[in-house]
This record gives C-alpha cells, structure tokens and sequence, in this order.
C-alpha cells in the first residue's frame, strides 16, 4: 500500500510541472503578443523595406533611411548590369501617407504573430514612394540596353542536309520591349525592390518558338514528310524524276512554324514540262502520200498538259507525300509519243494539189480531189495539223453571207471542216483560187460519206502546201 501511495504522489507532481510549464509558455507568448501590438512581425517588409521587429513610429524613420541609398539594379541579357538610383529620379518618401496610416494598413492580430516565423508578410502600399516622371523617363532613355546595336530574336529554323531536315536552335538576341521595361520598372519602384532581371521578367522580345517547342517537332516532321515525295512522271519513252532534293527548295517555314508549299515554284515546274514536253503548233516532219518530205508548222493537234489541273495534282502529292508513277494530267492527247506523234490513222490534205488522202491504221480508205478556202476573199483554209472534233449528221453551216446545208459535216478548227459540197459539180484543179470555200474542206458526197462512216472523233488532220 505504501508503494503505490508514493507512485500516486509522483504522478501529482508531474501534472503540477506540466501546468507551471504550459502557464509559462502560455505567458511567455502573451508578453510577447503585447509586444507585437506596437511592433511589426517577423520576415515583414513594406515595399521592399525589412521592417521586421521594428516598433510603428520607426517606419518613417526607417523610410527615409531606405531612401538615401535606393538603388534598383537592371540585371540585363548579356551579364551587364544597370542601376537607376532614388537621387537619379528625385525619389523621396510621401510625407502624406502617416505611420498609422501604414500602420492601419499593414496591422495584424497581434496574438498571431507565431504564424509570420513559417510565412513572409509583405505589404505594398500605393504611393508610399514619389519620384520625378520626367528624370525617370530620361534615365529610362538613355539606358545602354536600350540604346545599344539590336540583335532580332529569330525562332528556331530547319536547314536541308544530307536528304533531311535538321532544326536550328533558335536566337534570342537583345531587342527590349520598351513598353514592358517601362511598366516593371514603374512597379518596382513603387514597390521599392531593389533587384530586376530583366530576362526573367520578360522585358526582353523573346523567339515565339524554341528547340524545346511541341510545335517544332511537328513542323520538323512535316517538313520531312513532304521531302519523302517521288514522283516519276512519264512522257513516252522519256521520263522526269522529282523527289525531295528539288522539293525542299519549295518549302519555307513561316513565324508560326507553319510549313508552306511554295505554290509558284510547283507552278514553274509544270510550266517547265509544258515547256519541254508539250506539242501542239510545234514544227513536224512529215513524208506526204505524194513522197515528198514536208515540215508541218502551227496546228492545234498534239499533247497538252492540263495546267491547273495537274500544277494542284501535284500540290496535293506533296502533301500526301505520294510516291508514283505517273502521266500528268492531260487537256489534250496525241495518238502517241513517237515520231511526228500523228501515228498511221490521218486525214491528209495537200492544198497545193486540192487533193485528200485518209489512212486508217496505216491502210488507205479513201481519197479524192477536193476545193479549198480561197485566199484571195481572206478566207483561207488553215495550215498545221489539227483533230476531227465531232462529226454530225444532216445540219445547216451559217456564215457571214452563206448558208448551207450538208449531209456530213466533220470540223477540226472552228467553223471549218470537212463537208460534202453537193451544189459543186467539179473539185480540184486551182477552182480554191477562184471559187473556193469560206475555209472549209469541201468535199463530193462519196468522199464525204467514205470518210464520216471510218472517221473517229481525234483524228488528225493534216493540211499543208507543197512547194512546186
């Protein structure tokens, strides 16, 4: 009993302690909450200013102290730095704002100050500093960084090499935004920080995109996407490659990182085929029934790309980044590639000699005297090699001055063509010279029917003059 007597009264005399301890702590930090009714907490600043501990009527003190040596360093790009001093701006203390008036401002519940050891307290009061607008401004001017040689910041870019595009990190230089500095600094100084780095900031005019940008893997992506396109494009025996080293000088990369198709240059290289490959109106040589070997100029008859339609054909492979073989789109064919491209199925018209021969598979069909445009009325029959259009049957040809009907009419350029002419009792000879057509080929009904029945709608017809 004894034992647990003396255990009991040990277990007394601690809650006794614990109470003394709490009591004193719980004192300590009243003493010290009276403390802070007149004093600012821990870790406080006031624009910039460490006030901490320091008593209310100290502040104003304590400001004008803080204003004698304010300085506010620039730490700009290159590693220099700038100071902009309060005596450079006229900087002074606003006498009208009173240290209740801050004190008001910036007062907290005393009894919490235990919170300002874990948390920084900073207060910003509006107008506590005035400075000179006009000496701020001409210090602003005449800033080194804002006066210097201007280096563009420039995005990142992709150069071609070695059939790939690789991306070029991009420059930052040291172009200010002026309007930007001028807003900060305003603000520091309203707030009285001492220290601006003018890059973290963003006081400087930055690349819109880096290296380290989403989009520059995409545009780079692209770009060699586009540079995968093999084309091969077929003219007869003759072929023209086109892959990515001619591709890539199309190419461009604009401030957004978007590729763009330089749609000229896809233009010219279609124009260059047309060029090079089309031929229709261009010289042929030609070996005439009668043996003789004439060069056919001018015409409408041969290969033609279709300008817009394969120029945008083309656009579109690169985008697909298509690899074909291909012919280009075509207005206009020839029978073939070959030689004169005329093949063995033609009309053949001698003016010289009013005469016309039809081939048909290299076999002939039909020939026959014939009568001319005369060309001393302005109405001759054309030269060069053209195509039968259309043929119809039973329809009336009106003109300037005419009108006639025919059984067979077949045109290859404009209003002229073939026709049988059934008011004409004679063909050939030089009656083109006297009496001849308005440009038409006319023709006697035989001859007419013979070869409206075998014609086929692209036929070529060849009309020349034979030199005597």
């Amino acid at each position: 009993m004894k034992q647990i007597k003396i255990m009991v009264l040990s277990k007394q005399k601690i809650k006794k302690y614990v109470v003394v301890i709490m009591s004193s702590i719980l004192g300590i930090y009243l003493l010290i909450s009276l403390y802070f009714i007149n004093h600012f907490y821990f870790q406080t600043e006031i624009n910039g200013m460490n006030v901490s501990l320091k008593s209310h009527e100290q502040v104003t003190t304590i400001i004008h102290q803080y204003m004698k040596g304010y300085e506010l360093q620039l730490l700009e790009r290159d590693g220099d730095t700038e100071v902009i001093t309060g005596r450079d701006i006229g900087m002074q203390y606003n006498k009208n704002i009173t240290s209740s008036q801050i004190h008001q401002t910036c007062k907290r519940n005393p009894f919490l100050w235990i919170a300002s050891l874990f948390k920084r307290c900073d207060y910003d009061i509006k107008d506590l500093y005035s400075y000179n607008k006009f000496l701020l401004d001409n210090r602003i001017n005449n800033l080194a960084c804002l006066n210097e040689e201007i280096t563009e910041p420039k995005n990142v870019s992709f150069q071609y090499l070695d059939g790939t595009y690789i991306t070029i990190k991009e420059k930052y230089g040291n172009k200010i935004n002026k309007d930007k500095l001028i807003k900060t600094i305003h603000r520091y100084l309203s707030e009285g920080r001492t220290v601006l780095d003018l890059d973290k900031l963003c006081c400087y005019e930055n690349p819109k995109f880096t290296h380290r940008s989403k989009k520059t893997d995409q545009t780079k992506d692209l770009l060699n996407k586009y540079i995968e396109t093999k084309i091969t494009y077929q003219f007869g025996r003759e072929t023209e490659y086109l892959d990515g080293t001619t591709i890539h000088r199309w190419l461009r990369v604009d401030e957004n990182l978007d590729v763009i198709i330089n749609e000229q240059a896809v233009s010219n290289y279609i124009n260059k085929l047309i060029f090079q490959y089309d031929t229709v109106g261009k010289p042929r040589e030609f070996k005439s029934s009668t043996g003789k070997k004439v060069e056919l100029k001018g015409g409408l008859y041969g290969w033609k790309i279709d300008y817009e339609a394969e120029t945008k054909a083309l656009y579109h492979h690169i985008k697909n980044a298509d690899v074909i073989n291909k012919e280009p789109l075509y207005s206009q064919r020839a029978i073939s590639r070959e030689g004169n491209e005329i093949g063995d199925t033609y009309i053949e018209i001698n003016i010289t000699k009013q005469y016309l021969w039809f081939y048909k598979a290299g076999k002939l069909i039909v020939q026959g005297s014939i009568v001319t445009g005369n060309p001393y009325k302005g109405n001759p029959t054309v030269l060069g090699v053209y195509m039968i259009n259309y043929k119809q049957r039973n329809t009336t040809l009106t003109g300037p001055n005419y009108e006639a009907k025919v059984n067979y009419w077949m045109p290859f350029f404009g209003n002229q063509g073939l026709h049988d002419a059934t008011w004409r009792y004679r063909f050939g000879g030089e009656i083109y010279k006297r009496n001849g057509s308005h440009g038409c080929v006319n023709l006697p009904l035989s001859l007419a029917k013979a070869i409206y029945e075998n014609v086929e709608e692209g036929t070529p017809v060849i009309l020349y003059e034979e030199s005597m």
